[in-house]
């Protein structure tokens, strides 16, 4: 199967973790794909500055459109299948407003180990 690294983001702020030495934190194999998911469906279409095909149209096609929930699915979708070493994602939509969206990727792995990103 295969793993990344990924630089440990803080739960909260979306920002780089040190360790206990000082270090920038790497996430453990167990939660670095999850991470890697929520990175992905979190990821403005355009915004990836070295690959600008990548993320989501939240500008064109959800931010002040109140777009239909199965859209929104199927784009959140998408972005999680593009994380290396994710094979199945379903989207479930908690709470739809016209000011935000919360809700959980339920995701499969190439080890068919199951997690979830919320978002």
């Amino acid at each position: 199967m295969t793993r990344y690294n990924t630089l440990l983001l803080d739960r909260s702020a979306w920002d780089l973790v040190l360790d206990s030495s000082g270090n920038i934190a790497m996430a453990s194999p167990a939660y670095s794909l999850a991470q890697d998911v929520a990175s992905a469906v979190q990821l403005f279409a355009g915004e990836l500055y070295y690959d600008t095909s990548k993320g989501v149209p939240y500008f064109t096609k959800i931010l002040g459109q109140l777009p239909p929930t199965s859209l929104i699915q199927s784009l959140l979708q998408a972005a999680a299948l593009t994380v290396p070493g994710v094979v199945k994602a379903k989207v479930i939509i908690n709470s739809f407003t016209a000011r935000g969206v919360t809700g959980q990727v339920q995701f499969v792995d190439e080890a068919r180990v199951s997690n979830v990103a919320n978002f």
